[in-house]
């Protein structure tokens, strides 16, 4: 019996289709980034706050925390840590008595620019699946996808009983 071949059918282009999609390549390219960190003997909590540090200047400890999802705790340990390997100060704020100044050291900078020189090249060479102009318009589609989104989601409201 000769088996007659199955018709293609149309691509998918459902907003739950286009999720599971991107859920894929995210759970793909955030096993890369792990490993890539992760093989650089840095903790992902401390190579977010050098990579930050280096490319944002000096923060306040709790924008620090803010920008890279860490609880008030976690972000004080982290801090500590890197400030005994002698990575980053902590200074007085100039102008908010209460709040601390993160900036990186010399031997800081020159260690977050090592860090992420490396993972830059393991995220490029997972990028070279696609040409400069296809990566181009996928991050400007992403933008335009994350900030319809966001503009459509309507703020969690807590109901009182």
């Amino acid at each position: 019996m000769k088996r007659t071949p199955l018709r293609k059918q149309a691509a998918d282009r459902s907003g739950t289709h286009l999720w599971l999609v991107l859920m894929k390549a995210h759970r793909t390219l955030e096993r890369l980034a792990r490993r890539s960190i992760e093989s650089s003997q840095v903790g992902l909590s401390d190579f977010a706050i050098m990579e930050m540090l280096l490319h944002k200047g000096p923060q306040p400890v709790n924008e620090i925390g803010r920008r890279v999802e860490l609880t008030s705790g976690a972000i004080t340990t982290a801090v500590d840590r890197l400030e005994s390997a002698g990575l980053v100060t902590r200074e007085a704020h100039s102008s908010d008595r209460r709040a601390r100044i993160v900036r990186l050291t010399a031997a800081g900078e020159e260690e977050a620019a090592n860090l992420f020189a490396g993972h830059k090249a393991a995220m490029d060479l997972a990028a070279n699946g696609l040409s400069k102009t296809e990566r181009a318009t996928l991050i400007e589609l992403l933008k335009k996808l994350g900030i319809s989104v966001g503009a459509r989601a309507a703020p969690r409201r807590s109901v009182k009983r």
